[in-house]
């Protein structure tokens, strides 16, 4: 490990270790510092990097198009070195770290960036700002080009038919937000809680601009539009929608964990889904699998009842 790197090992929310790519000793002229002539002569820097991810898929396909090219990540980080002059070398490595961050399925970056010709007047050997940024700072930043969102929706109160279809009418008026489909009703026992009605469920796949968080923000306003209240866990409610994925970030936050953690045991989500998307995929704590094979797996697939007579899509 570089000397300038003292950060421990993360893990995934499900407490696996994550894979490391780690890239040591990229060295660029820059022209950083507080000084002129730093400015006008400039000096060699250092970076090291590690990025905190999961390898699984690509190792299992032999598939660079899913993991980190860490050859392209060498040139982005010495392009950044020697581009836009800083005062100091701390933004220098948060700008890089930002940028580690841009890469499909990294989840932290730790960054050193080494100055060791810095205007120090003691003897020294190098100096060294080493940080550690995480994916979560990405579920505020909208993205460049439309991301495509997978939502799920149910409820258990009320006009459940109607709920489901204002909810679908909310989100297809929704700025920044296009809906692409909207699957079957299906009808499904409670999980959890005290005796409750039956629900009904449906999936939506859509693509936006808007951010992580702002989709969240907005599912959010649609269920409290329609009386929601988290006051039980597992108990009865007016209008319900999951954020299941987001492209193909992935997200620890307490708040926003993507994509969704029971996603994947849920066939109350899956085969919604995967009538809209027969060839749809799940990225999991195993890497991407198929929605069909978990939903083959799934404890509550045999409670599910199909309602072809209950159409969102025609009152969207």
């Amino acid at each position: 490990m570089s000397a300038g790197l003292g950060f421990g090992p993360m893990t995934s929310a499900s407490g696996r270790l994550l894979d490391q790519i780690r890239l040591f000793g990229v060295t660029a002229r820059g022209h950083h510092g507080v000084f002129e002539f730093e400015r006008r002569e400039g000096q060699d820097f250092t970076v090291d990097v590690v990025l905190h991810t999961d390898v699984t898929a690509a190792a299992a396909g032999d598939d660079l198009s899913k993991t980190a090219d860490y050859g392209v990540l060498a040139g982005t980080v010495a392009e950044i070195v020697r581009g836009e002059p800083v005062d100091l070398i701390e933004t220098l490595a948060e700008r890089i770290a930002l940028a580690c961050l841009e890469a499909d399925g990294v989840l932290a970056a730790d960054v050193a960036v080494h100055k060791p010709q810095a205007p120090i007047t003691e003897s020294f050997a190098d100096v060294v700002v080493a940080l550690r940024r995480e994916r979560t700072i990405t579920l505020e930043r909208a993205p460049k080009e439309p991301v495509p969102i997978v939502l799920a929706l149910g409820t258990n109160l009320g006009d459940r038919l109607m709920i489901l279809r204002d909810a679908v009418k909310e989100l297809r008026a929704a700025e920044g937000v296009e809906l692409t489909a909207v699957s079957p009703v299906i009808q499904t026992d409670p999980v959890g809680g005290p005796d409750q009605p039956d629900y009904l469920n449906a999936v939506v796949l859509a693509t936006t601009t808007l951010s992580a968080r702002d989709v969240l923000a907005l599912a959010n306003r649609i269920e409290a539009d329609h009386g929601r209240e988290r006051v039980e866990r597992w108990g009865p409610r007016t209008l319900d929608i999951d954020v299941i994925s987001y492209g193909n970030l992935r997200s620890y936050d307490e708040t926003l964990t993507l994509p969704h953690p029971r996603a994947h045991e849920r066939a109350f989500v899956l085969a919604p889904w995967h009538a809209l998307d027969g060839h749809a995929e799940l990225l999991t704590d195993s890497g991407p699998q198929k929605v069909a094979a978990l939903l083959e797996e799934a404890p509550d697939r045999l409670s599910l009842r199909h309602r072809p007579e209950l159409s969102l899509e025609h009152w969207s």
